[in-house]
C-alpha cells in the first residue's frame, strides 16, 4: 500500500478530475472550480489518467527553494551571530545583521536557522520558571506585609486616595489601616506610629521597593544606604526587606483586593466621603475582618516588643537632615532661607552642622546637639522659580490635585512660583499657622 502525501489544492484537483473523468462535471465546470484554463485541465488529466493520483503531485516536492541562501551565507550568518549576537532574539540579531554587516535576511528564516543550530529556544520549549509558595511565618509579630492602594475608595463621591495597609504575615490578621492622600514618608510615619502603640514592634516589614523603603539613586550608593523610614525603624530595631516582585508580598495584594470590594461597599453603606470620617470609621471595621478572615497561627507566642519609655516615637518617626550654617546664620531647607536669631549660642555655631526636624504633623525645628534654635523662615526673591518636581507616579493623583486646588485659589496667573509651592515636591502637608514661613 502507497501512501501518497498531497496538498488541500493538490486534493481540490484530484476530486475534480474524478468527477470529470466520470462526466459528472464538465471541462469548463472544472477549469472555473480550480481557477484554470481549458488547456490545463487537459494536461492535468492527461497526467491524472497515465501516472493516478501521484500525478497531480507538485514535482518541486523535497527539492530545495529556488529562494534558498547557500550554505556559505548561512555559515556566515551563523558565525556573526554566535560571536556578536550569541544572546539576541532573532529579530533583534537580524535588524544588527543589516545594519552593521550589510547582510539582510529575514527574521523568520533566522530564527530557524538559529533554533536549529542552538542558539535561540523558542518559547513554548523553554524550562518555565517555577514559583512555589512561601509558607506563613510562624508567629504574630514575625513579619508584616506593608503597602499602599490607590483607589476610588468613595467611588465618585471624592476623589481617589491611598489606603496605607499593615498586614500580619502569619495570621492575615489587619494590623493597621489609614486612608492618606498618598504614598510619602511622613503618611507611613503616622501610620507606623499608630500601629506601634497598638500592637508594639514586629520583628520586620515586608514592602516593594517604593523610594520610601529602598535608596533608589545611585550616587547614594556611598551612603548608609537607609531612607528616612528606614533610618526610623533601625533606631527601633526594626528590620525593612523589600520584595522583589508584587508576588512576594502576595497576601498583602490579595488584601487590597477584598478591601476594593467590602471596603468600598461598607463605606458606601454609612454614607463616608471624607478621609478624616473614614478613617475614624476602619477601627470598628477591621476588628469585623480580623473575626472573618484571620486564622490562628502556627505557634502562639506574639513577637511584638514593647515600646521602651526611652523611644520616642515623635522624636523617632520624624525626617531629619543635617545643613550647614553660613556666617550670616541662614541655612537652605526644602528650598526655603531660615535665619538663626543671632544670640551667643547661633553666632558660635558659624559653618557648623545643624539638624533640621520635620515632623509628620509640620512641625520644624533646628536643633544642635538636642539644644532648639530660634530662627525664622525667609524666601528668597532670586528663587521664584523651581525646576520640575520629580513626582513618584504613585503620588502623582494627589499632586495634581493640590495643584488644582493651588489654581482655584490663586487664580490664573498662578505659574507655580508661590511660596506654598514647594509642597508639591515633599510631603504637602498643610503648616500649621505658628510655623507659616514669614515673607520678608
Amino acid at each position: 500500500m502507497t501512501v501518497i502525501g498531497m496538498s488541500t489544492r493538490e486534493l481540490s484537483r484530484l476530486d475534480a478530475l474524478i468527477r470529470l473523468q466520470d462526466g459528472r462535471i464538465s471541462v469548463e465546470d472544472a477549469a472555473r472550480e480550480l481557477g484554470l484554463g481549458r488547456r490545463q485541465v487537459y494536461r492535468l488529466l492527461q497526467r491524472f489518467e497515465d501516472k493516478g493520483p501521484a500525478g497531480l503531485v507538485s514535482g518541486k516536492r523535497g527539492q530545495p527553494s529556488n529562494r534558498s541562501h547557500g550554505q556559505a551565507f548561512r555559515s556566515t550568518i551563523l558565525g556573526l551571530v554566535r560571536e556578536h549576537y550569541a544572546d539576541f532574539g532573532p529579530t533583534l540579531a537580524a535588524e544588527k545583521l543589516a545594519e552593521r554587516h550589510r547582510l539582510r535576511i529575514g527574521v523568520e528564516t533566522l530564527r530557524q536557522w538559529m533554533i536549529a543550530d542552538g542558539l535561540w529556544i523558542r518559547r513554548k520549549d523553554r524550562v518555565r520558571t517555577v514559583h512555589q509558595p512561601r509558607h506563613r511565618r510562624d508567629c504574630l509579630g514575625e513579619l508584616v506585609q506593608i503597602d499602599g492602594c490607590e483607589h476610588c475608595w468613595f467611588e465618585d463621591r471624592a476623589p481617589p486616595c491611598t489606603l496605607l495597609v499593615f498586614v500580619d504575615d502569619a495570621t492575615s490578621r489587619l494590623m493597621e489601616l489609614r486612608f492618606v492622600a498618598s504614598e510619602s514618608a511622613f503618611d507611613y510615619f503616622q501610620a507606623t506610629q499608630g500601629y506601634l502603640e497598638q500592637h508594639g514592634k514586629p520583628l520586620a516589614f515586608y514592602s516593594d521597593k517604593h523610594s520610601v523603603f529602598r535608596v533608589q539613586r545611585r550616587e547614594a550608593a556611598s551612603g548608609d544606604g537607609y531612607t528616612q523610614f528606614g533610618r526610623a525603624l533601625a533606631t527601633l530595631g526594626i528590620e525593612i526587606i523589600c520584595a522583589h516582585t508584587p508576588q512576594a508580598k502576595g497576601r498583602v495584594e490579595r488584601v487590597h483586593l477584598t478591601l476594593q470590594d467590602r471596603l468600598v461597599k461598607e463605606l458606601r453603606l454609612c454614607g463616608i466621603s471624607d478621609v478624616e470620617t473614614a478613617n475614624a470609621f476602619l477601627p470598628g471595621f477591621v476588628e469585623s475582618y480580623n473575626a472573618r478572615f484571620a486564622r490562628p497561627p502556627r505557634n502562639a507566642k506574639d513577637l511584638h516588643r514593647p515600646v521602651r519609655p526611652d523611644e520616642d516615637l515623635r522624636e523617632i518617626l520624624a525626617w531629619r537632615e543635617e545643613r550647614t550654617v553660613t556666617h550670616n546664620l541662614t541655612l537652605q531647607y526644602d528650598k526655603i532661607l531660615f535665619l538663626l536669631e543671632p544670640t551667643d549660642l547661633t553666632r558660635a555655631l558659624a559653618r557648623k552642622r545643624v539638624t533640621v526636624v520635620n515632623y509628620p504633623d509640620g512641625d520644624l525645628r533646628i536643633r544642635w546637639r538636642g539644644i532648639d534654635l530660634p530662627f525664622r523662615s525667609f524666601f528668597d526673591k532670586l528663587r521664584t522659580v523651581e525646576p520640575s518636581a520629580i513626582v513618584d507616579t504613585k503620588r502623582l493623583g494627589s499632586v495634581l490635585e493640590w495643584i488644582k486646588e493651588r489654581q482655584a485659589t490663586y487664580g490664573p496667573a498662578w505659574n507655580g512660583s508661590h511660596p506654598q509651592r514647594r509642597r508639591t515636591a515633599n510631603n504637602m502637608r498643610p503648616r500649621p499657622a505658628s510655623r507659616q514661613p514669614t515673607l520678608l
